[in-house]
C-alpha cells in the first residue's frame, strides 16, 4: 500500500468534526479504494477545551489556523471555517504557497475569490477542490466536470438553499405565514439565528455562480447575478400556485443564450407535474440540460454534517488517488470573460398579486396597463367581496418581456386602488 495521505483540518463546527469523524469510522473502507491510508495529523479551532465527540489523540493541535496550513505536518488542508474573506481566505493562500492541495466547504470564499486561488492552486500543481461547497452531498460538481464533460451544458435550474425550499415546503402544507414558519426552521436549527443569507438568495446565489464557472466553462461572476429572496412570499401566493397547477420554489438558474449568459435566483411557480416540484423540505435539487445527454436532475440533502462531509471527504479520496483536474473543468486562464445577458431580456410568463380596493372600474384600469405595455392576460383571479375594502386581485400572463412586466407593475403601483406593492412571481417551465 502506498505512504500515508496527511490531512489537517482547519475548523472544527458540525461539518470539521464530522469529517474527521468519517475519516476515522470508514478508515479501512477509504484505505480499500485509495490504495493509501488517510490520517487526520493536526486540527485547529477556536476552543481546544470543547467536547465535540471525536478523538483528537495523536493529533498535533493549532491555535492558529493559518499556522496550521503553512507548518502542519500534512499534505492536504482542509478550509471549513467560512466566510469569503478573513481567516478562511488566508488558510487557503497559506495552504497554497506552502504546496499543499486544499479541500473547502466554503461556498462564498469560491464564489468570490475561486478564480485567484484556483489560478494559484493550478500554478502551484496542487489540487482546490470544493464539492461540498454546493448542494452539500450532491455530487453535482463532479457530475458537471466529469461526468457530463462531453456535454455543452445550456441551461441549469436548481433548489439550492434547504432552509428556504423547507419555508416554502411547510408554508404550502399548513396555510401558515412566513414569518411564523420561519421562526419555527430556526427553533428547529434548519435556519440561523440571522436568516438573511439563506432567505435573501445570497446562499443561493454562491453556489449558482460556481456551477455556471463549472458548466459553462466562463469565469465566476458573483457580482452577475440577479438576486432575490423569499421573504415576500404570502401563504395565499403559495396557496393561489396550487390552485393554477404550481408550486413555488426559490430556483438558481444559469442557462447560455445568443446573447450570453443570464445567472438569476428568485421564486418561481414551477409546473406541480415537473420532477423538481416534488423536491421537499431541506432537500436540494439541479436539473442540467446537455447537448448530449438530454435533462438530467440530481437530488439529495443539501446540507447537514453528513452529507456534507461526505463530499469533503470525496474530494479527499481524489486527492489520495492522485486524480487532478483543472478547478472549474477547464484551466482558469482558458476561462472566457462572462458576457452577461441582462434578466430584463428574460420572455416568460408571470404571476402577479395586486392588493386593490374592491370597487368597480379596478380591474379595467390594470387590464389597460397591462394592455398599454403589450402584456396579454391569460388567466384572472378575484373571488369574495369587501366593498369598500381591500381584496386579491390575481393575473397570470402570457409570454411578455421582464422589461415590460416591470414597468406595467411600477405604473400599476402608482394607482389610488392598488394598496401595497404589486408581487411578481416569475413562472419557468420544465
Amino acid at each position: 500500500m502506498s505512504e500515508v495521505l496527511r490531512v489537517a483540518v482547519a475548523g472544527l463546527g458540525n461539518v470539521g468534526a464530522e469529517t474527521v469523524r468519517l475519516l476515522a469510522g470508514q478508515k479501512d473502507l477509504l484505505a480499500l479504494r485509495c490504495g493509501r491510508p488517510i490520517v487526520v495529523t493536526a486540527v485547529s479551532a477556536r476552543d481546544a477545551s470543547r467536547d465535540r465527540g471525536i478523538s483528537l489523540d495523536g493529533i498535533t493541535w493549532f491555535d492558529d489556523p493559518v499556522a496550521l496550513a503553512r507548518d502542519a505536518d500534512a499534505d492536504v488542508v482542509l478550509e471549513l471555517i467560512g466566510g469569503s474573506e478573513g481567516v478562511a481566505k488566508d488558510v487557503c493562500e497559506a495552504a497554497i504557497a506552502a504546496g499543499r492541495h486544499v479541500v473547502t466547504a466554503n461556498k462564498a470564499l469560491i464564489a468570490v475569490h475561486g478564480a485567484a486561488l484556483g489560478g494559484a492552486a493550478e500554478a502551484a500543481g496542487v489540487t482546490l477542490a470544493y464539492e461540498s461547497a454546493v448542494a452539500g452531498g450532491i455530487p453535482i460538481v463532479k457530475a458537471l466536470r466529469e461526468g457530463l464533460a462531453a456535454n455543452q451544458v445550456t441551461r441549469l435550474q436548481g433548489i439550492l438553499n434547504g432552509t428556504c425550499n423547507y419555508i416554502l415546503t411547510t408554508m404550502r402544507e399548513t396555510g401558515r405565514d412566513f414569518d411564523d414558519v420561519l421562526a419555527e426552521a430556526q427553533e428547529l436549527g434548519f435556519a440561523e439565528a440571522d436568516p438573511s443569507f439563506d432567505i435573501d438568495g445570497v446562499d443561493a446565489a454562491h453556489k449558482l455562480a460556481i456551477l455556471t464557472s463549472v458548466a459553462f466553462g466562463c469565469a465566476i461572476d458573483f457580482d452577475a447575478v440577479h438576486v432575490e429572496g423569499i421573504r415576500h412570499i404570502a401563504a395565499s401566493d403559495i396557496a393561489y400556485a396550487t390552485e393554477l397547477g404550481y408550486r413555488i420554489k426559490l430556483l438558481g438558474i444559469a442557462e447560455m443564450t445568443d446573447e450570453g449568459i443570464q445567472q438569476r435566483v428568485h421564486p418561481v411557480m414551477v409546473p406541480i407535474g415537473a420532477p423538481i416540484a416534488g423536491v421537499e423540505g431541506v432537500f436540494n435539487a439541479v436539473v442540467a440540460e446537455g447537448d448530449y445527454v438530454g435533462t438530467t436532475m440530481f437530488e439529495g440533502r443539501g446540507a447537514g454534517g453528513g452529507p456534507t462531509a461526505s463530499a469533503v471527504v470525496a474530494d479527499i479520496i481524489d486527492i489520495a488517488r492522485g486524480q487532478m483536474m483543472p478547478v472549474f473543468g477547464v484551466p482558469v486562464a482558458a476561462q472566457k470573460p462572462m458576457r452577461v445577458h441582462p434578466l430584463e431580456d428574460r420572455t416568460g410568463l408571470y404571476f402577479v398579486r395586486f392588493m386593490v380596493h374592491d370597487k368597480p372600474g379596478v380591474f379595467a384600469e390594470i387590464a389597460a396597463a397591462l394592455r398599454d405595455a403589450e402584456i396579454s392576460i391569460e388567466s384572472a383571479i378575484q373571488r369574495g367581496r369587501a366593498a369598500g375594502g381591500v381584496v386579491a386581485l390575481v393575473v397570470t400572463t402570457h409570454e411578455a418581456r421582464e422589461a415590460s412586466m416591470l414597468k406595467a407593475i411600477d405604473a400599476i403601483a402608482a394607482f389610488d386602488s392598488v394598496t401595497e406593492t404589486p408581487r411578481m412571481i416569475r413562472i419557468e417551465a420544465f
